[in-house]
């Protein structure tokens, strides 16, 4: 038996529309911010959150890159990045040679704790700020668990 899909509606299109504008204004606002205060990218952000909740400290370069949304080629490039500013390195697996990791470093560490209340703040005024638009707002609620 097979299902019948349903076609998409002017209202799923509406409804994806403001997502995706939602999704840029804020990720607008919270890389400013990063690169203003701290130095770092949205990607290298979140490169230093996935790296500081992981169990070690670690991950390999494929599971990094697929965490954070990027190709191996950026993240390999985004680990360099945060390798010369002293807040990850790259170690090789010791069962396999070939399994590249990247790991934080206490400094690492440290930027990521500094940056995250700014990471918050600036979260919440962006979607704060889009609430208050009629093409962005709906997304906002849904976000925020309202109707």
């Amino acid at each position: 038996m097979t299902t019948k899909q349903q076609p998409h509606t002017a209202s799923d299109q509406a409804m994806w529309d403001s997502v995706l504008g939602l999704h840029t204004f804020v990720e607008r606002q919270l890389a400013h911010a990063l690169q203003r205060r701290f130095g770092v990218g949205l990607s290298e952000y979140r490169a230093l959150e996935v790296l500081t909740r992981a169990e070690k400290g670690e991950h390999r370069m494929q599971e990094l890159a697929d965490r954070i949304g990027l190709g191996q080629s950026s993240v390999t490039r985004l680990v360099g990045r945060l390798e010369s500013a002293g807040y990850a390195y790259k170690d090789t697996c010791d069962d396999d040679k070939r399994g590249v990791y990247a790991v934080i470093t206490d400094a690492g560490r440290k930027h990521y704790q500094d940056a995250r209340s700014t990471y918050a703040d600036v979260l919440g005024s962006a979607l704060d700020a889009a609430s208050a638009d009629d093409q962005l707002a709906r997304a906002v609620r849904a976000l925020r668990g309202g109707a």
